[in-house]
């Protein structure tokens, strides 16, 4: 059976390591479709396990936090950022400093 892409989006963010964060499109990227944000996020919505599947580390291209962050709202993903070390500055994550490196995007 081929996996989904929903699939493919969950096991990318689960390379996503500690103290990083990928955006959407990254995340799109690592799963085989770079033309794919949206269908990201709105896996991430649903995401079947949220303590193992981190979506907490996937923000936007700017770096701004999901409004509507499935798992608890805005404030509860910046909580789990700051535990891990990523700073959060009214809502946004500087992506310079904390950013998934292309380098380090394993694709599929």
């Amino acid at each position: 059976m081929k996996d989904s892409f929903y699939d493919k989006i969950y096991r990318a963010v689960q390379k996503i390591p500690r103290g990083k964060v990928a955006t959407y499109g990254q995340v799109a990227s690592m799963a085989g479709n770079g033309n794919g944000a949206r269908v990201v996020g709105n896996a991430l919505h649903v995401n079947p396990a949220p303590g193992i599947i981190p979506c907490h580390r996937v923000v936007n291209a700017k770096g701004r936090l999901a409004p509507a962050f499935a798992f608890g709202g805005e404030d509860e993903q910046r909580r789990l950022l700051e535990a891990e070390g990523v700073e959060v500055r009214d809502g946004y994550v500087d992506l310079k400093k904390y950013q998934l490196a292309q380098a380090e995007c394993p694709g599929e």
